[in-house]
C-alpha cells in the first residue's frame, strides 16, 4: 500500500479585517524578507519566496483575532541566521510593528523575535541550531 508523504507546506491563507491595511503591512514585510507577489486578484494577494506562499483575503466577519483563540497560534519564518533575526527586529521597530517578544534565545539554540500583524496574528522570525552548528564545525577543524 502506498503512503502519501508531505514534502513541505505549500501555502497558508489568512483572512484580514482591513484588506488595504494588511496588504500594505505584508507588502513591506515580505519585501524585507525577500518574497515577491506570486498572484494578485481583486480581493486576494499571495507572496512567495519560491518555497512557500502566504495569501491574504478579506474576512467575512470583523471580529478581531486574539492569541489563544481556536485556530492558528502563530506562523514562523525560518531565517538564515541570528543576524537576520536582529535585522528583522530593527525593520519591525522602524515600521512601528508591535513586537510581543523581542529577539532573544527562547529555548536552547532557538533565537527568535515575535510580532503581530494588523489583526493581532502572531508572527515569528526565527533561527535554531546556529551555535550548535558552529561548535560542530570548530570540533571538526580541530
Amino acid at each position: 500500500m502506498a503512503v502519501s508523504k508531505v514534502v513541505g507546506i505549500d501555502h497558508i491563507s489568512i483572512r484580514v479585517r482591513d484588506y488595504a491595511k494588511s496588504k500594505a503591512f505584508y507588502s513591506k514585510l515580505f519585501g524585507f524578507l525577500g518574497f515577491e507577489i506570486s498572484d494578485e486578484y481583486p480581493n486576494t494577494i499571495g507572496w512567495t519566496n519560491g518555497k512557500t506562499r502566504y495569501w491574504i483575503a478579506p474576512a467575512e466577519g470583523r471580529k478581531a483575532y486574539r492569541i489563544g483563540d481556536v485556530g492558528l497560534h502563530h506562523y514562523a519564518f525560518q531565517l538564515r541566521n541570528r543576524r537576520d533575526v536582529d535585522a528583522l527586529q530593527a525593520f519591525l521597530e522602524k515600521e512601528k510593528v508591535k513586537i510581543v517578544d523581542p529577539a532573544d534565545e527562547y529555548y536552547e539554540d532557538y533565537y527568535a523575535v515575535f510580532f503581530l500583524d494588523p489583526d493581532g496574528l502572531k508572527l515569528e522570525g526565527m533561527r535554531y541550531g546556529e551555535p550548535t552548528a558552529k561548535k560542530k564545525k570548530r570540533k571538526s577543524k580541530a
